[in-house]
């Protein structure tokens, strides 16, 4: 199982979800509590180690601002997350970067559709850490996704009996607060999703 931990923006969270295991860290560069400069992403990724993807998250962005963001943190990965055109990806294929769609369950739910390389299926509100219908996607999605939205230790292998999902991908889930990560939480989601 994939997973994703998103939304990071201290040290010692992204020390232990590497420690824990985690395949990729996302840090958000647009509008949201969990906000980070792409300096700070760029300190953020020096000690990540090269087999965990870094992730860039935007939305709402153009290209141009995408690019600069992702150059100046140095992620390995670019995510646009709403209803980016297919446009935005294709001027973005340049940057040699994996790139990752995030969008609702009433979107195009093939991978690749956008020329992306993953897919994030989150939930009608993204970013909310609502629970949806994940079982509602089942067999629905393509290619290699990731299952968001209201996801947490809890409640994540439920989710993916339910979806089925490649991966899964959290932020919210793994918070004491807006925008606060809690390591224990961040610990006990990659135990949780991996059935361990």
């Amino acid at each position: 199982m994939y997973v994703k931990i998103c939304g990071l923006s201290e040290p010692e969270h992204v020390e232990a979800a590497v420690e824990a295991g985690a395949d990729a860290i996302g840090f958000v560069l647009t509008r949201s509590p969990r906000r980070v400069t792409p300096e700070r992403a760029a300190e953020l990724a020096a000690p990540i180690p090269a087999h965990v993807l870094t992730v860039g998250v935007f939305r709402g962005e153009t290209p141009e601002e995408v690019r600069a963001a992702a150059l100046a943190s140095g992620v390995r990965a670019v995510q646009l997350h709403g209803h980016h055109p297919h446009a935005d990806f294709t001027a973005l294929k340049d940057l040699g970067r994996p790139l990752v769609r995030a969008v609702d369950a009433a979107a195009d739910l093939r991978c690749g559709a956008y020329d992306e390389d993953l897919l994030i299926v989150d939930a009608p509100r993204p970013g909310s850490g609502e629970p949806w219908d994940w079982a509602a996607v089942r067999g629905r999605p393509s290619g290699r996704w990731m299952l968001a939205g209201g996801l947490d230790p809890a409640n994540v292998a439920e989710a993916v009996e339910a979806a089925r999902p490649w991966g899964v991908d959290v932020s919210s889930g793994v918070e004491t607060a807006p925008g606060v990560k809690d390591s224990a939480l961040i610990r006990a989601f990659l135990r949780a999703a991996r059935g361990g």
